[in-house]
């Protein structure tokens, strides 16, 4: 059974860092894309940042040079550093994946999509 397992947020004042780390387990073959979104109180899900299983990185206007994010293809683990840290980035961060190829009993399963639980990030001014 495939899970993201996320972990490293918490509260942090102004200016402060966190590290986020999401972990994908089961039978995984090959993931494409990895990458963080963020949901603030009564705000639409938006993408922090995401990486290509090549090293292609993208990230959300607001969060460029104070996010970094990272994964480790063996691991099928990705994170994201955050420094920096403004009130605005408060939200719940999710892991996503996209384009999953994971084994199973009956042969191939893929993924479009696949979603962590998400880790609150509160950041205080």
């Amino acid at each position: 059974q495939v899970q993201l397992v996320e972990s490293g947020g918490g509260l942090v004042q102004a200016g402060g860092s966190l590290r986020l780390s999401c972990a994908a387990s089961g039978s995984i073959r090959s993931i494409n894309v990895m990458a963080w979104y963020r949901q603030a109180p009564g705000k639409q899900r938006e993408l922090a940042a995401l990486v290509t299983n090549t090293g292609t990185t993208n990230y959300k206007d607001s969060v460029k040079g104070r996010f970094t994010i990272s994964r480790e293809n063996a691991r099928n683990t990705v994170y994201l550093q955050m420094n920096s840290l403004k009130p605005e980035d408060t939200a719940v961060y999710y892991c996503n994946v996209q384009g999953m190829q994971t084994m199973t009993e009956s042969g191939m399963a893929w993924y479009d999509n696949f979603w962590g639980q998400g880790t609150q990030v509160t950041v205080s001014s």
